[in-house]
C-alpha cells in the first residue's frame, strides 16, 4: 500500500497492471506452471483462499469488469515437457491470447527442451506457423547452489537465427519501423527485463504486435523484492513503451567525458555493480547500461550510449560464468556496433551454474566486482 501512495510499483503489481489492462482490452490472458497461483516466491497471489472453507477461492482479477476477457490461472504438474506442450499448442489456436508458462526455476524448462528445439525456435521457419507463447524463466545467481540458479541464457541466445556479420546501416540507425522488422523477422525474442515496468510494457507488447513470436524471459528472483527494482505509474502511463536499452544514469551524466569505464550488461548484475559503484563513491567514473531485450539487438542504442560515453574503455560485465550468459551472443554484436572489442568482466569458464558453496559464491562475486573497479 505504501508503494501505491507513493504512485510506485514492484514487480508483482507491474505485471498485475499488465494483465489487468490487457483483460480490460477484452483479451484472454492464460497463465500456468508450478505454483504460478501464489507465485513460486510468494510474490503473486492471484487466487486467495477461504481461511475456513475448503475449496472456496476467490480471483480478483477475473471479477474487474463485466466485459472483460476471461483470465485463467491454474498450477500445473511437474510434467514440463506435457505443459509447455499443451500451452504451445494453445497458443498456436489462440493467436489472440496472452498465453504464458512459467518454470518454478528457470532450470526447469530443461526438461521441456525438446519443446523448445522443435517447435518454439523453429517452428515457424519449419512448418510457418506463428507461435506467441511467453516463457517466464526464473534467472539469477543468488548463492543458493548450481540447482535453480540459471535458465540457462546462453541456449536461448544460441539459437536466435540472427547474424552479428549481417548488421546493416538500417539496424544501425534504428528506425521504429526497423525495430519491428527485426521482430518480425527473427525466430524468437530473448529479453531480461529489471524493472517492474519494463515487464510490463514487456508483456503488453507481445499482444500489440502485429504477428507472434515466442518470447523468453529471463525473470527474476531477488529483484521481485529489491528495493531499487521499482517504477513510478507514470513509467507505465499512455505514451510509454518497452526500452530495449535502459541507459546509464546519475552521476556519469553530467559530465560524460570524465567517465572511465562504460559497462553494458543484462540482469540483476547491474544492481550488484550499482551498488559497489556508489559504495566507493565513484559514480562519475562509471556508466552501467542495461541491455533489457538481448535478442533482436539494440544495436542503435549501444551504438548511442558509446558515443555518449567515447572515452571510457568498453566492458561487458555479467554475473554467470563466462562460457555462460550472455557474453558469447553479446561481444561479436558490440563488435559488429561499435568495431572495437569490448572486455569480458564477470566468472570465469565452469561446468556447473554455479557454485554449490556460499563462501566460494561471495568470493567471486568479490573478485568479478573488484576487477569491474580497478579502473
Amino acid at each position: 500500500m505504501e508503494l501505491v501512495q507513493a504512485g510506485q510499483a514492484d514487480w508483482a503489481l507491474g505485471e498485475c497492471l499488465a494483465f489487468g489492462s490487457i483483460l480490460l482490452q477484452g483479451v484472454h490472458v492464460r497463465l500456468s506452471g508450478q505454483d504460478v497461483e501464489r507465485g513460486t516466491f510468494s510474490h503473486r497471489h492471484h487466487v486467495l483462499h477461504h481461511q475456513t472453507q475448503d475449496f472456496r477461492t476467490f480471483v480478483p482479477l477475473q471479477r474487474l469488469s463485466p466485459d472483460q476477457g476471461q483470465y485463467t490461472v491454474c498450477n500445473s504438474s511437474l510434467s514440463e515437457y506435457g505443459v509447455l506442450g499443451f500451452e504451445t499448442g494453445y497458443s498456436m489456436t489462440r493467436p489472440d491470447s496472452l498465453v504464458i508458462w512459467e518454470a518454478q526455476f528457470g532450470d526447469f524448462s530443461n526438461t521441456a527442451q525438446c519443446i523448445i528445439d522443435q517447435f518454439l525456435s523453429s517452428g515457424q521457419s519449419k512448418w510457418v506457423r506463428q507461435c506467441g507463447i511467453v516463457l517466464l524463466l526464473p534467472h539469477g545467481m543468488e548463492g543458493q547452489g548450481p540447482e535453480h540458479s540459471s535458465a540457462r541464457l546462453e541456449r536461448f541466445l544460441q539459437m536466435c537465427a540472427d547474424d552479428p556479420e549481417a548488421v546493416t546501416p538500417e539496424m544501425k540507425e534504428g528506425s521504429r519501423l526497423e525495430v519491428v522488422r527485426q521482430l518480425s523477422e527473427l525466430n524468437w525474442i530473448v529479453a531480461v527485463p529489471t524493472t517492474p515496468a519494463n515487464h510490463f510494457h514487456l508483456l503488453r507488447r507481445q499482444i500489440a504486435l502485429p504477428f507472434r513470436k515466442p518470447l523468453i524471459v529471463m525473470s527474476p528472483k531477488s529483484l521481485l523484492r529489491h528495493p531499487e527494482a521499482r517504477s513510478s505509474f507514470a513509467e507505465m502511463d499512455e505514451g510509454t513503451e518497452f526500452k530495449r536499452l535502459l541507459p546509464a544514469t546519475g552521476a556519469c551524466e553530467a559530465s560524460p567525458d570524465g567517465v572511465k569505464r562504460l559497462v553494458f550488461c543484462s540482469g540483476k548484475v547491474y544492481y550488484d555493480a550499482m551498488k559497489e559503484v556508489e559504495a566507493t563513491n565513484r559514480s562519475a567514473e562509471f556508466a552501467l547500461a542495461r541491455i533489457e531485450q538481448l535478442c533482436p539487438f539494440p544495436y542503435d542504442l549501444v551504438i548511442q550510449e558509446r558515443e555518449k560515453y567515447r572515452n571510457a574503455d568498453l566492458v561487458w560485465l555479467q554475473e554467470e560464468h563466462k562460457n555462460q550468459g550472455g557474453w558469447s551472443y553479446a561481444g561479436p554484436r558490440l563488435r559488429a556496433a561499435l568495431n572495437e572489442e569490448a572486455r569480458y568482466v564477470g566468472r570465469p569458464t565452469a561446468a556447473s551454474p554455479a557454485t554449490g558453496n556460499k563462501v566460494v559464491y561471495k568470493r567471486e562475486l568479490e573478485a568479478f566486482m573488484n576487477d569491474l573497479l580497478a579502473v
